[in-house]
């Protein structure tokens, strides 16, 4: 039998469960996750094969209408990120809400209008719909506004009907031989990995208070025999963001470390020694070349 390859775009508008989607069909967290909107900056790529069939899924920031709080570089920078995702892929998974359509998913819409891949609409949160009925109505109505390869309830939170979505994708993929080896799960390094991680548990704990005015930098990550060392820079962009994430007599800095070192310990498979250190980097997130210089650079 002849092998099949291909890459797969999850898109939609922020906060519709994209990365929770990957994570499930990887059957490991891969892509951070948060209750915030866009957890996700950077395209990440997560690889799932199947006997004969490879599938790379890439899992983008949530696309966004620009507006007065949300015009930051930061913000272009995503945008563009999930847009250049859509180039050359085989399928596109398009996310959407339960029975919600926004201004933000007919944008994502507008975005898809000349993408030539075939496009799976995924309802996401159905298990969250308080009156079930409303949901074959809604697929009608829903699938008037585009000629979908397929649309597919799902639950990705709780594995709902992800199989019959992979079932759909890999109906597009086309053969090839696999491009990368049967085990490895993602493009990111190890080093990008404890970072996201980091910046995940500072999203889940103080994602109100800074929603976008954070990013994690590796300054260290240094393997031995015994333990990885792992020194993380957290830059904010006032000093008031800093005494909030430092928290009182350092607590929920020291929660945040210990949150993240255990997970990243997981993803490692090995003993680590994690430090945090907080500084402040006024503008950064509307700084094209800073933002360049930490990894945001589509290059």
């Amino acid at each position: 039998m002849s092998q099949t390859c291909g890459f797969v775009a999850i898109v939609g508008r922020p906060n519709v469960g994209k990365s929770t989607l990957m994570n499930r069909i990887l059957g490991q967290k891969v892509s951070i996750t948060s209750r915030r909107p866009q957890t996700t900056r950077h395209q990440v790529m997560g690889i799932k094969t199947d006997g004969d069939a490879q599938y790379i899924y890439v899992d983008t920031p949530g696309m966004h209408i620009m507006s007065k709080d949300r015009n930051k570089a930061i913000n272009h920078f995503m945008n563009q990120a999930a847009t250049q995702a859509l180039r050359d892929v085989d399928c596109v998974v398009f996310i959407i809400d339960r029975t919600r359509w926004s201004d933000e998913d007919q944008a994502v819409l507008k975005r898809l209008e000349h993408v030539k891949a075939p496009i799976i609409l995924a309802v996401n949160k159905v298990d969250r719909l308080q009156d079930k009925a409303t949901l074959l109505p809604w697929l009608s109505e829903v699938g008037a506004r585009r000629n979908f390869a397929a649309i597919v309830p799902i639950s990705a939170k709780h594995v709902t009907q992800v199989d019959t979505l992979e079932e759909e994708v890999a109906k597009h993929l086309p053969e090839s031989v696999h491009f990368f080896p049967d085990d490895q799960i993602t493009d990111k390094s190890l080093r990008f990995m404890a970072a996201e991680l980091v910046r995940e548990k500072i999203m889940r704990q103080l994602g109100d208070e800074l929603p976008y005015q954070v990013t994690v930098e590796i300054e260290e990550f240094r393997e031995t025999e015994r333990v990885t060392h792992i020194s993380a820079l957290i830059l904010v962009e006032r000093q008031g963001q800093k005494v909030i994430l430092i928290g009182d007599n350092g607590e929920r800095i020291k929660n945040i470390g210990r949150e993240a070192r255990l997970d990243i310990e997981r993803v490692l498979g090995a003993k680590v020694m994690l430090n945090l250190w907080v500084k402040v980097k006024r503008g950064w997130s509307d700084d094209k070349r800073a933002l360049k210089s930490l990894g945001y650079d589509l290059d």
